[in-house]
């Protein structure tokens, strides 16, 4: 099984995949990584912050990943903000039915109401290096991702009370 996690910046993905990691002892790959290896060895001249291209670009090398480890009966999880809203088309059913899609959506109220907490961990994980999540386009990215989730008819889980996420595989 593969299981993608996506969503905007700021919702947790890295950490439900470390989590998710931890309990059932499958691998993670986090497509920043792949974005900053491609960038730092040269392999690529798009800009860290050019999301337009680094989508389709990063897919290409991820939706490759995913068959591979289906053919191999590997277990999976990818995540990262990098994944089309349509990925379901790069892949018939045989693999459609060993992946699990999973997009992390937050709430404005959510969003409003726990912004401090937010931003105190995000870099549980991995140091961003940088502090600044503006709000209003955290707000706004998570709302594009809500609406997008519902036209594909994609999974995704909404933070809306409370973050506790918990996924059974």
């Amino acid at each position: 099984m593969v299981i993608l996690i996506s969503g905007t910046t700021h919702t947790g993905k890295t950490a439900l995949s470390q989590r998710l990691m931890e309990k059932y002892k499958i691998p993670y790959t986090s497509i920043d990584h792949l974005k900053m290896g491609l960038i730092r060895s040269g392999q690529t001249s798009i800009n860290v912050d050019d999301d337009e291209r680094l989508t389709p670009y990063l897919w290409q090398i991820v939706k490759e990943m995913v068959k591979t480890a289906i053919e191999n009966n590997q277990n999976l999880i990818i995540e990262g903000c990098y994944i089309p809203f349509d990925w379901q088309k790069d892949f018939d059913e045989n693999y459609l039915s060993e992946i699990k899609y999973i997009c992390l959506v937050m709430t404005a109220d959510y969003i409003n109401n726990h912004f401090d907490y937010i931003i105190r961990f995000e870099s549980v994980i991995e140091d961003r290096g940088y502090g600044g999540a503006d709000k209003a386009q955290l707000i706004k990215d998570n709302e594009r991702n809500l609406k997008l989730c519902k036209k594909h008819n994609l999974n995704y889980i909404l933070i809306d009370k409370n973050y506790d996420i918990k996924i059974e595989l």
